[in-house]
């Protein structure tokens, strides 16, 4: 749909990268309008993931990858996993995303990376190409938390473009070398032991939990009980606002125009099948469908109540004393592209956002870190929750833990060397 198309403006967080000195190396693939969970569905093709190409990873799994081969290489996440991958390929510093429902954290996770979504109104949206205007938020990944806290400090703040800023100052911060936890009161939701969690993914999280006890911290169990209902509040909120933001690519003004144009409702509609894959057809029929005048009380304003009742749950649980949530980011680790695509974008989007979607259903910050390597060799990612714009303390908590893991990141560089004997 945008193919060639050239913005005449930069987003607010690009500008102020530039502002300060960044320079910018260009624009990495995704899911066709963020939608997705593997970064599969892209005009441009699939991302790999890095790691499938790590001698650690080869070897246990017995592959013997070639410039020629048509490898079945490992997903990188999504939607943002060009973003993930450019970040462990160590192709640069830094790199955004979007983070819609888990589109910054689930490619961190699978690529072995930082991904930090902060408080929905911190960072501006001005710029950026809508999906859902209510939990849209500039992601970021990096190779570490200082350096996630580094670029925030230069994103975050009142935007006049955007109204969904806040409006006081925002002050950017050093995270601390020597962190203390004593203090703070970790909270693990009962309901995220999901159907589907690997055997891996739930030992790491207790060991997780186990040190920061060991450490001083307060170690609770807490309950979200209407996370159970998030995916599906999502997939109606999300489907209704796409149909409205995909509304403007309509052939007339810039995108894609079809030669198919005897009338203009004719053009209109060759120039928006022609444009958009299934996927995001998909959703636009149903976000017609739920705003449908018989519709709209059933299934649009009972999501919206529903979306009330899980930020609720958060507030409760926050008001509580607790500090920060600590839960999985995905099922597992990494699975292979020809594993991925067996199931359809819609069931894979209900499997892997689940511990990540009900974030930004509340606007909440999280972050996922590094936390270990699976049996196969590949990297798999624990979730970190925090309170409304305490984003401050929520990286402080991750980087004492992201110390005391000390993830291998050395494997990285092994994993770029391979990646350019292969190119």
């Amino acid at each position: 749909m945008l193919k060639g198309y050239i913005p005449p403006f930069n987003a607010t967080v690009v500008q102020k990268l530039i502002d300060q000195g960044a320079v910018l190396v260009g624009k990495t693939n995704l899911d066709e309008f963020a939608m997705g969970c593997g970064s599969t569905d892209s005009v441009f093709g699939p991302v790999k993931n890095p790691w499938s190409f790590s001698e650690n990873y080869k070897q246990r799994c017995q592959l013997n990858f070639k410039k020629t081969d048509d490898c079945d290489w490992l997903v990188a996440g999504g939607s943002s996993g060009g973003s993930a991958v450019a970040v462990a390929s160590l192709t640069c510093f830094a790199t955004l995303g979007s983070d819609t429902g888990g589109s910054t954290r689930n490619p961190a996770a699978h690529c072995g990376v930082v991904g930090l979504k902060p408080t929905y109104g911190l960072v501006s949206r001005h710029g950026l190409i809508p999906l859902v205007n209510s939990m849209d938020v500039p992601g970021i990944f990096t190779r570490c938390v200082d350096d996630a806290a580094t670029v925030l400090g230069i994103l975050a703040g009142h935007d006049p473009k955007d109204s969904t800023t806040v409006q006081e100052s925002f002050k950017p911060f050093q995270l601390p070398d020597g962190i203390n936890v004593k203090n703070i009161c970790i909270g693990i939701p009962k309901e995220y032991h999901a159907e589907g969690l690997s055997k891996e993914t739930v030992e790491l999280w207790s060991k997780a939990a186990d040190l920061f006890e060991r450490a001083g911290a307060r170690v609770v169990q807490v309950s979200l009980p209407h996370t159970q209902y998030s995916i599906v509040c999502y997939h109606v909120l999300c489907a209704a606002e796409v149909a409205s933001n995909m509304a403007r690519f309509d052939g007339l003004e810039y995108g894609h125009r079809s030669n198919i144009d005897s009338s203009t409702d004719t053009m209109y509609a060759a120039s928006r099948h022609e444009g958009f894959n299934d996927v995001v057809r998909g959703r636009i029929l149903c976000g017609n469908y739920f705003l449908l005048k018989q519709n709209y009380e059933r299934y649009f304003v009972k999501a919206q109540k529903v979306r009330r009742l899980i930020a609720n749950d958060f507030m409760k649980v926050f008001h509580s004393g607790v500090d920060i949530l600590l839960t999985p980011t995905t099922l597992c680790d990494a699975v292979p592209y020809l594993e991925f695509i067996k199931e359809d974008n819609r069931t894979r989007t209900a499997q892997e956002d689940v511990f990540t979607q009900p974030v930004n259903l509340a606007g909440l910050p999280a972050v996922t870190v590094p936390t270990a390597l699976s049996q196969r060799g590949l990297p798999i990612g624990l979730h970190f929750i925090g309170r409304k714009f305490h984003d401050e303390q929520l990286l402080t908590v991750a980087k004492w833990f992201e110390q005391q893991v000390n993830f291998p990141n050395a494997v990285l560089k092994d994993i770029s060397t391979s990646c350019r004997d292969l190119s």
